[in-house]
């Protein structure tokens, strides 16, 4: 189902015109109502007078978050508090979060992205949503929340945490939608398997959308075997409103991005300079039409290629490709640059392991070390360390083979591995913290 066909299959020529009238209109607000911006283009010499079409948007200044950080809280903010109705903000593990305010028609242009992704994956009247992300600062919740109630469907509010009911409710209010992490449905779908009061031939789940954090291919096929259900990819980030900048259609060939309110430009992360179309680079997206808080050229750290072909489903909405992972989740071990990513796909391929690790990276004797902690199966644990050798082999030939280095590989008992409600952590880089 298209949710907004007009936009969603627009033709390429009306996308741009649609999207230059967009930018011109963003800059000039930008350049006229935020000090932060202002400053940034006179330091490059540029005034909205300069930018005529969507085709001048490398001449404005990026976005980082380093930025919004220096700006906390409302530095970016272009509208006066009496016209902001909501606040969000990141968990700011890493230092100060990163707040988005949004006004009323912010909120709605959320809920038309959510409920484009939604429809996209056979959502509509009639089904139940039951929302899994966290409710709060965090966006999955109510971004989730509102995404459904716009579609016209039932939205179940169940946030994060305590398992064991959310499985109960599943079950009674017959929900046929998940919404949530995809380290949570994995979860989710563990609890259900181990449990002896329901069992999946009760559930009726159809589909389920998952994001805020990234997941292989490897983790779909596993999701969808264990739920019986369809298992969409829905994008988002904080910094642009929230999950529903874009997701996947039916064909599951790509992340059509909803680039009439979020314009995605793909560059050289060490020059800076758009790559070739098709090619991969770093993701940076301009809002086009956020009121309160509208954000120029923001450099995610994503890593993956924009594919611009008309898709099967019959939407014309480019189409982002698997990220690859995160410029900024980059380690490098042993002169190589490893992703996590990369692991989560090793691990998938063997249908002995579960899809749970944990990477740790240390410095012994100036030499880097290369920890992976995993699970086998219940059915596949055995204590004695000699009968875990024929999974372990396999698994180390793999890595090597795509990563380039060698890990030391841990199997822990079944569960060993900390299960997550929200963002799952994946490594520690011990090496952070010494001299």
């Amino acid at each position: 189902m298209i949710f907004n066909p007009k936009i969603e299959c627009m033709e390429r020529d009306e996308m741009r015109k649609l999207q230059s009238e967009r930018l011109i209109k963003t800059v000039k607000t930008c350049y006229e109502k935020s000090k932060f911006y202002r400053r940034k283009m006179n330091e490059l010499g540029i005034t909205p007078d300069d930018i005529k079409s969507i085709d001048d948007i490398s001449k404005l200044p990026f976005t980082t978050k380093h930025d919004l950080r220096d700006e906390y809280p409302f530095g970016l903010q272009v509208v006066p508090p009496t016209e902001v109705v909501r606040i969000h903000a990141s968990s700011g593990t890493t230092g100060k979060p990163v707040v988005d305010t949004y006004t009323k028609n912010d909120l709605d242009m959320w809920a038309e992205g959510v409920a484009r992704v939604m429809a996209a994956g056979g959502v509509g009247p009639g089904d139940t949503v039951q929302v899994s992300y966290g409710y709060g600062l965090f966006t999955g919740g109510l971004g989730a929340h509102d995404g459904a109630i716009k579609l016209g469907a039932c939205q179940l509010p169940t946030s994060a945490g305590n398992t064991e009911k959310q499985i109960m409710l599943m079950q009674d209010f017959r929900s046929n939608v998940l919404a949530c992490t995809p380290s949570y449905a994995m979860r989710l779908a563990e609890a259900i398997h181990n449990s002896d009061k329901v069992s999946i031939e009760n559930m009726h789940l159809r589909c389920g959308f998952f994001g805020a954090e990234p997941w292989t291919e490897g983790m779909r096929r596993e999701l969808e075997e264990k739920l019986r259900i369809k298992a969409y990819d829905i994008y988002g980030l904080t910094e642009m409103c929230g999950p529903g900048v874009g997701g996947e259609c039916e064909c599951q060939n790509g992340t059509h991005l909803w680039e009439d309110m979020f314009y995605p430009e793909i560059i050289n992360p060490e020059t800076l300079e758009p790559v070739a179309p098709g090619e991969f680079g770093e993701l940076v997206f301009t809002s086009l039409c956020k009121e309160a808080m509208p954000i120029l050229r923001y450099r995610t750290r994503d890593l993956t290629r924009l594919i611009y072909d008309k898709c099967e489903c019959g939407r014309t909405a480019v189409r982002m490709d698997r990220i690859l992972g995160r410029s900024d989740d980059m380690m490098i071990v042993r002169g190589v640059n490893v992703f996590p990513s990369q692991i989560e796909a090793c691990l998938t391929e063997f249908p002995v392991f579960q899809p749970y690790y944990f990477i740790t990276v240390d410095r012994v004797n100036n030499e880097d070390t290369f920890d992976i902690d995993v699970e086998l199966k219940p059915e596949f644990f055995h204590e004695d360390p000699q009968q875990q050798m024929p999974h372990i082999k396999p698994l180390f030939d793999r890595i090597v083979s795509m990563v380039g280095i060698k890990p030391n590989i841990h199997i822990l008992p079944p569960y060993g591995i900390e299960r997550s409600m929200g963002k799952a952590k994946h490594v520690l880089d011990k090496r952070n913290f010494k001299d």
